[in-house]
């Protein structure tokens, strides 16, 4: 008998894909090696990402990985982001209805400034277009619908914002968060304070606690179930 394969996987998710068309991806190749029906196969994620974001997607193979996926939900991450200013966005990001705000240009220092007093702790309305569950109903299945999503502020960690470039109306920044936090918000938050509205235009997931995007492995790549190994979570 063909012994179960278990372990953590970690995935560079290609853009335009959701986070469970990765899972369901894994999950046939495992299914196809030990013989089963997918159905029978447990693969999990530990966070997910918009379907628009790239990068690190830390996946749970097998039953004995997959039961311990909530130890792993609540670590620190790190995205490299780009907003654009000057308009907002129906979603927060590129998917989304755009709406001008203004032409004005803000300094560098004023983006910088910006950027610093969303450090700490904070508190955060999370976007319309979330996850977060609304009498029993998802967020973004109520606003997909046209209904009024009211969400109320929370706390959450920003340990640092690193601004990486800045060419109007592009910035680009690395924003290191505690977990619950939402990049969307963030952008939304730096738009309003600096007058000229945001929407968040790119997002790529670097790191999830210890777990590193330059030690992933690419959908493509032939030899992904190699790289399922086993960690003590």
């Amino acid at each position: 008998m063909t012994p179960p394969i278990q372990g953590i996987l970690l995935v560079d998710k290609p853009r335009g894909w959701t986070s469970f068309d990765v899972v369901n991806f894994v999950r046939r190749q495992v299914a196809a090696a030990e013989g089963k029906k997918p159905k029978n196969t447990k693969v999990g994620h530990t966070g997910t990402l918009d379907p628009l974001a790239t990068g690190l997607l830390v996946l749970l193979v097998g039953k004995e990985y997959t039961r311990k996926a909530t130890e792993l939900t609540k670590l620190d991450k790190t995205y490299e982001v780009t907003m654009c200013l000057g308009q907002v966005s129906s979603t927060g990001d590129e998917e989304g209805e755009k709406q001008a705000v203004s032409s004005t240009v803000p300094t560098q220092k004023a983006v910088l400034e910006a950027l610093g007093a969303f450090q700490g702790r904070i508190m955060q309305v999370p976007p319309a277009f979330s996850a977060m569950k609304i009498n029993g109903q998802r967020a973004y299945k109520l606003a997909r619908e046209g209904k009024t999503v009211e969400l109320e502020a929370r706390p959450v960690i920003i340990y640092k914002n690193e601004l990486t470039s800045y060419k109007y109306p592009f910035v680009t920044f690395t924003s290191e968060v505690g977990s619950g936090t939402y990049i969307r918000s963030l952008v939304e938050d730096l738009g309003k304070m600096l007058g000229t509205g945001a929407y968040m235009s790119d997002l790529r997931r670097t790191r999830v606690g210890r777990f590193s995007l330059g030690d992933a492995c690419q959908t493509d790549d032939s030899g992904i179930l190699q790289r399922i190994h086993p960690d003590i979570v």
